[in-house]
């Protein structure tokens, strides 16, 4: 990651946790994940060699620039976001960064694009979205990742209460592996087991 990537970063973070301390209107909030948890999806990125990812809750950006940075110039990110303001915000930090080549940005919601994918389009899949829509999602999610490759989950820790449906299905669904990492407020790894 080179310095300018960073600082830009740093400054992400920052204008995050002040922006959300201002104010009780969740909508308004930015939400973004730990330093930490970008740290470690762009160690998974890297390690798993992922070049078609897939991130549902794009926020301002923030976590998009760990994973498109994480995919380097043969890769590419997807990003959906439905508040308007928030793709506004994303788009100007994508293009600062220098990313937009890189990164595709989708504005509306996360079912119908989900739908509209091909079988096993991604390499690697990050949710941070709207938990209560993970299990409606769950069979398009399953079906678009690709054998071999992962889902991770934002929240896992936090939110634990509002994942279980999405947990149960997941765990009722053959062919899966998952493990919990206690990174950031919790990251939930799913594993698609590649056919043999």
């Amino acid at each position: 990651m080179d310095d300018s990537l960073a600082a830009l970063l740093r400054e992400l973070e920052e204008f995050g946790r002040t922006g959300d301390a201002a104010t009780d209107d969740r909508s308004r909030k930015l939400l973004n994940i730990t330093h930490d948890t970008g740290v470690f999806l762009a160690l998974l990125v890297k390690a798993t060699r992922a070049r078609h990812v897939l991130e549902i809750g794009t926020s301002n950006g923030y976590s998009t620039l760990w994973l498109a940075d994480a995919v380097g110039e043969a890769g590419a990110v997807t990003t959906v976001e439905r508040a308007p303001h928030k793709v506004t915000m994303a788009e100007r930090n994508f293009a600062r960064a220098g990313f937009r080549p890189r990164i595709r940005q989708i504005a509306g919601e996360a079912g119908p694009f989900l739908a509209s994918r091909a079988d096993g389009e991604y390499d690697f899949i990050f949710l941070d979205s709207d938990r209560g829509q993970y299990a409606a999602w769950w069979p398009a999610l399953r079906r678009t990742l690709a054998d071999g490759c992962l889902l991770v989950v934002d929240n896992a820790v936090s939110h634990a209460h509002q994942l279980e449906e999405f947990r149960r299905l997941v765990a009722a669904t053959e062919g899966f592996l998952t493990s919990l990492s206690p990174v950031g407020k919790g990251e939930l790894l799913i594993l698609k087991d590649a056919r043999p």
